[in-house]
């Protein structure tokens, strides 16, 4: 273990918020350690948003090459698990180049706070105590477990259900959140019969509904059967199978499959042997530790980023906070501006959301107007064969300025970065209708939205 004795900035947590956090503490200048208790690159990169994205991207080049082909099922799976672990080798590899590369000390272990001002970590059977004038928590979070449900034999989290050896021939999915679409939807387009249930009238329920449409159009089409209004309530596992049993409509029903998958969440990692309680920094009842808008902690040399702080649990919004932390630690004025944080699922169609909503603009009385184009008679869509879906644009009336956008089709995750950083620059729908985009692109739909949100203004005048 490292002889280190002393740093100024101590990351603790090597995620997508963690390792950003020990690049650009060590960018500005100060001497940085991260603690790692696991693998380098944290959940997203070993268990999370990378594994899960290459898995889906082979089952879309499954189903198509299925389309045109008889190819087996088993080999390809095999292949997809076999590419999955050679991005998730090289990601990982990436994060630990550009963690040396930057002067920033590595160390392997579990992290616990002994006081305000110092660290214990322990890796197999050896401990180092490290002293740090600030730190940075990025320790993230695990999927949440339901008492009935508990991870075991056939009861699977997301972090089994990406390491699965074979195709199950049929699976249930507890909760129709993203994750649960995700996956859900992956293993379908390998062939598996798959069931979601949902508690609430909708899958994917923080989506306007015109937006979900498309994408329960799809999941019907790759035979996923989708039960909402449902709650589960036991299940019983034998050798081969797993029944569950759920209610609906006060009626009761139970259905059978190979394994069940729960994806109804997550849970913040502040629990367990990090040692708050030793330096006396509060969470609340769903364990977040609450920051000001510079992720500054109550103890004022103390940050926290990412899944263990309010807002949504995504690697991008942690990776954001991680310079805003580091920066204020230098002494920056950086703050954080949540306006423009994109929302995507990887769906079939992908949908993704940034800004105001329809939905909320009408909710809180912002004036609004909608700009609109679909993805059916764009050239580059009907090249791909992915003509499903829209872009809208949610603008102000009066200026025209740009206030939020959602989109679902093929590229959304790619497509909704220009209108972030549309908004993040206070550009107007007229600004997007007469930015020159090549043709034939996806980009133009966002063009022709935004034109059509043009024309709807000067209707008004």
């Amino acid at each position: 273990m490292s002889k280190l004795e002393s740093v100024e900035t101590l990351v603790i947590g090597s995620g997508p918020g963690g390792y950003v956090a020990a690049l650009r503490s060590s960018q500005l200048g100060m001497k940085t350690a991260i603690v790692e208790r696991s693998q380098l690159g944290g959940v997203c990169t070993h268990v999370g948003c990378i594994p899960s994205k290459a898995l889906i991207a082979e089952s879309h080049r499954y189903d198509l090459f299925r389309s045109f082909n008889n190819i087996d099922a088993s080999g390809s799976f095999k292949n997809a698990q076999d590419f999955k672990r050679g991005i998730v080798n090289k990601q990982a590899g990436g994060v630990q180049y550009l963690l040396k590369m930057a002067g920033v000390s590595i160390l392997e272990g579990e992290a616990s706070l002994v006081d305000e001002h110092t660290v214990l970590i322990k890796q197999a059977g050896q401990e180092q105590t490290l002293s740090f004038k600030h730190a940075i928590l990025a320790t993230g979070s695990r999927p949440i477990e339901l008492q009935a449900f508990p991870v075991e034999g056939r009861i699977l989290s997301s972090t089994e259900a990406l390491s699965l050896q074979e195709i199950p021939t049929s699976l249930i999915v507890i909760g129709g959140g993203y994750i649960g679409i995700e996956l859900g939807q992956m293993y379908a387009k390998f062939g598996t019969k798959v069931t979601i249930l949902e508690g609430g009238e909708q899958v994917l329920p923080g989506f306007e509904a015109d937006l979900v449409a498309p994408v329960v159009r799809q999941l019907k089409a790759d035979g996923v059967h989708i039960i909402t209004g449902a709650t589960a309530g036991s299940a019983v596992q034998n050798a081969d199978t797993i029944t569950l049993h759920y209610s609906q409509n006060q009626e009761q029903y139970h259905v059978t499959a190979d394994y069940v998958l729960v994806t109804v969440g997550r849970k913040p990692n502040t629990d367990g042997k990090l040692g708050l309680e030793h330096i006396g920094l509060p969470v609340t009842s769903k364990g977040l530790i609450e920051t000001d808008e510079q992720c500054r902690t109550s103890i004022p040399h103390i940050f926290a980023i990412g899944d263990i702080t309010a807002g949504p649990a995504l690697a991008h919004k942690a990776s954001y906070e991680a310079k805003v932390a580091a920066e204020a630690i230098a002494g920056l004025t950086s703050k954080v501006d949540y306006k423009a944080i994109p929302l995507v699922v990887f769906s079939s169609p992908e949908l993704s959301s940034v800004g105001v909503s329809e939905t909320e603009a009408k909710a809180k009385s912002i004036p609004f107007v909608i700009g609109k184009a679909s993805f059916g008679i764009n050239g580059r869509a009907l090249a791909l064969r992915e003509t499903e879906g829209f872009i809208k644009i949610v603008a102000d009336p009066t200026s025209g300025i740009v206030i939020g956008a959602q989109i679902v089709g093929v590229e959304a995750s790619t497509l909704i970065s220009e209108l972030a950083l549309a908004i993040e620059m206070g550009a107007t729908v007229e600004d997007l209708a007469m930015t020159i985009h090549p043709h034939p692109t996806l980009g133009e739909v966002i063009m022709e939205a935004a034109d059509n949100a043009v024309r709807k203004m000067m209707i008004r005048k």
